[in-house]
């Protein structure tokens, strides 16, 4: 088995896990509510969740997605987010370097954690934003120092700051339609896109806003929503910024041969 595989397997394993912690997060961080103590249970019988009732994925599928102790429906939510971080965490494997792989996973596992929060609450904690901004800015800036490309870690940082500006000149002129907390995402996510080239962050932001737009109009259309309805965009910021991430050179390379 390759060295690429290992670490794909690896950090699909991992995924898991952080999925099954992040679960955690997602019910506890918006209700203001230590995601350490206590442990987890059940909502209805308030008994504690076994260990053998904690294997990401595979626990749900044996409870039949029920309590063990009471029957209580427990929502697919929790093995859908388990497996939606575990692909997003061997997608990251195989596109970016080990050197700078323990930031993108941060923001793949953060990601899904304030977008779930996001279409639940319409919120992006503070409390998760921020450490990620940390995260990502100082693991990729010091990364491309060591490996002696300062141009790589200068665009980093200018691309978060740009792309922070441009959302915070949304929010100042539209404020309806833009929050704070989009304004804040957008620094570890235009420096996310701004590593990898600033084709990235140009394909990146424009998804966002064409995904947004596609499944604003479609919800219009379905009567699930009105032209004055709240949609959360952080969803769709994080979902462009994996594109730009992973396609942004490429779909730019391919516009610029049909000009």
């Amino acid at each position: 088995m390759s060295v690429a595989a290992i670490v794909a397997v690896f950090s699909g394993v991992i995924g898991l896990i952080i999925g099954s912690f992040l679960n955690v997060v997602i019910w506890r961080v918006p209700r203001g509510e230590s995601i350490v103590t206590p442990p987890s249970a059940c909502p209805k019988c308030h008994h504690r969740l076994r260990a053998r009732d904690n294997i990401p994925v595979v626990s749900w599928l044996l409870l039949r997605g029920k309590c063990r102790d009471c029957g209580e429906p427990i929502s697919a939510r929790y093995p859908l987010v388990e497996l939606l971080t575990a692909v997003l965490f061997v997608v990251m494997s195989l596109l970016v370097p080990l050197a700078v792989l323990p930031a993108y996973l941060w923001l793949a596992g953060a990601g899904v954690a304030l977008a779930a929060i996001d279409i639940e609450l319409k919120r992006l904690p503070n409390a998760i934003v921020y450490p990620t901004a940390a995260v990502v800015g100082v693991w990729l800036v010091a990364a491309s120092l060591i490996q002696g490309e300062p141009g790589v870690a200068m665009r980093t940082v200018l691309a978060g700051v740009a792309l922070f500006a441009f959302y915070l000149l949304l929010a100042l002129v539209y404020p309806a339609g833009m929050g704070l907390g989009d304004v804040k995402l957008a620094f570890p996510l235009g420096m996310a896109l701004g590593w990898v080239a600033w084709s990235a962050v140009i394909v990146g932001t424009f998804a966002a806003f064409l995904l947004g737009a596609v499944v604003g109009v479609a919800m219009m259309a379905s009567k699930r929503a009105g032209r004055k309805s709240a949609i959360p965009f952080g969803p769709f910021m994080l979902l462009g910024a994996m594109i730009g991430i992973t396609l942004g050179e490429t779909v730019a390379e391919w516009y610029g041969s049909l000009l």
